[in-house]
């Protein structure tokens, strides 16, 4: 089975695509960019390139997973746009991923709580808890909005290792610095990626396009801005 799947919660953005055989899973390839928020322009053109590459047809796809937010309003509404109109016009299901989970499925560590961080301003993160068991991946709470000290509060009297991941992994760790707890984020495990969707997708139901909602878990600044 192949999945495509797309990427663009944040200021990166990438497309990858995988082969599923039985119990193993093959990266065909991936696309990735970080240097705007042009999405827009850029993730469709992405996809139709890494599929040229490989010499496959839009046909040949069998599932389009997808980062359905938290992140960037604008950039998750984008993927979730691309994602249900390919799989509606392909007639397909798709897969609708939490950009935090999908964080967490590229940080494949035992026995240290994997905390993935994307920067919500003011102040805030949103962030998600997990926890690689006997090879599978267990969320230990709900994709939420919190500060950055009360997370790092909470990750102290858990006391056990923890390792920040996602682009808002650099706050904690500058917070966090007074506690032996913190395992530094890798570097390549900075940023999420197309792949750590197409890997979620492998354990997520998948849905029909009519069913794919993005998930903002706030208001947008201008429905703030409204009192809504």
């Amino acid at each position: 089975m192949l999945v495509l799947a797309f990427e663009s919660s944040a200021k990166p953005a990438s497309v990858a695509v995988i082969d599923i055989m039985d119990e193993n899973i093959k990266l065909l390839g991936q696309y990735y960019q970080n240097s705007a928020f042009s999405h827009s322009r850029t993730l469709m053109k992405m996809a139709q390139s890494l599929l040229l590459s490989l010499e496959l047809k839009p046909a040949d796809i069998n599932l389009v997973a997808v980062a359905k937010g938290p992140g960037s309003f604008t950039g998750v509404r984008i993927g979730v746009s691309a994602a249900k109109g390919l799989a509606l016009g392909l007639d397909i299901p798709v897969c609708g991923i939490s950009t935090l989970e999908a964080m967490a499925y590229q940080a494949d560590i035992s026995d240290v709580i994997i905390c993935p961080v994307m920067d919500a301003r003011r102040s805030q993160v949103y962030n998600a808890l997990f926890e690689w068991k006997n090879g599978s991946l267990k969320r230990l709470c709900d994709d939420r909005v919190i500060s950055a000290d009360d997370l790092l509060s909470e990750l102290k009297k858990l006391n056990k290792q923890f390792m920040p991941v996602g682009d808002g992994a650099e706050l904690i760790i500058s917070k966090g610095q007074d506690t032996s707890l913190l395992i530094p984020c890798p570097f390549i495990m900075k940023y999420q990626t197309a792949l750590g969707v197409a890997l979620a997708s492998v354990n997520t139901r998948s849905i029909s396009a009519s069913e794919l909602e993005p998930v903002y878990l706030r208001p947008s600044q201008a429905e703030r801005e409204k009192g809504l």
